[in-house]
């Protein structure tokens, strides 16, 4: 059996959240380093990129781990919020209308020896299928520059690039996507 064979998806939980902080600034000071700056990465970190519990609390972030290591997060909401960490300021956490919103995919974070393996697509596709089974018909992500080319591949089309204001002189360029849902 393959390496690549033995990983396994499932629900995060609350006892998750020390590793996801480990997790979530190597992903990003790995996978990200060439579109954004070390000063945007570090100031990003904590609010927009970070832990969002109530994705956890709600069962609908999923974590890969390896051995007991995890190696891969990532989920879908059924609320306001498009991104962000608990700490974000701007969170929005009512409920989406499954007839007219678009559910949201959120927080996915690649350990960076792992990237480009297939589980990014693993979580990304159990999101798409309980976003279906939830009533959704499209659904919405903000794309960091890394992810673009990813989330594309999988069928989003990019629209609104936004700067994300992360402190008076700095901001993070982030791209608004959708998928509609046949």
């Amino acid at each position: 059996m393959s390496i690549l064979m033995k990983w396994s998806l499932r629900l995060a939980r609350e006892e998750d959240i020390p590793a996801l902080e480990y997790l979530i600034p190597l992903s990003v000071r790995g996978l990200q380093s060439t579109y954004y700056s070390a000063a945007q990465m570090d100031a990003a970190l904590g609010s927009v990129f970070g832990v969002d519990r109530q994705l956890i609390r709600d069962g609908t972030y999923y974590v890969v781990e390896q051995d007991g290591e995890l190696i891969g997060c990532g989920g879908w909401s059924k609320r306001k919020t498009l991104f962000g960490s608990d700490h974000q300021t701007n969170r929005d956490d009512a409920a989406l209308d499954p007839s007219r919103d678009s559910a949201r995919i959120r927080a996915f974070f690649i350990h960076p020896a792992w990237a480009r393996r297939g589980i990014g697509r693993r979580i990304l596709n159990e999101c798409e299928q309980r976003i279906g089974a939830a009533g959704f018909k499209s659904v919405e992500l903000a794309a960091t520059l890394s992810g673009v080319a990813f989330y594309a591949a999988c069928g989003y089309v990019a629209g609104e690039q936004l700067d994300v204001p992360l402190s008076k002189d700095l901001s993070l360029q982030i791209v608004r996507m959708t998928k509609e849902f046949r």
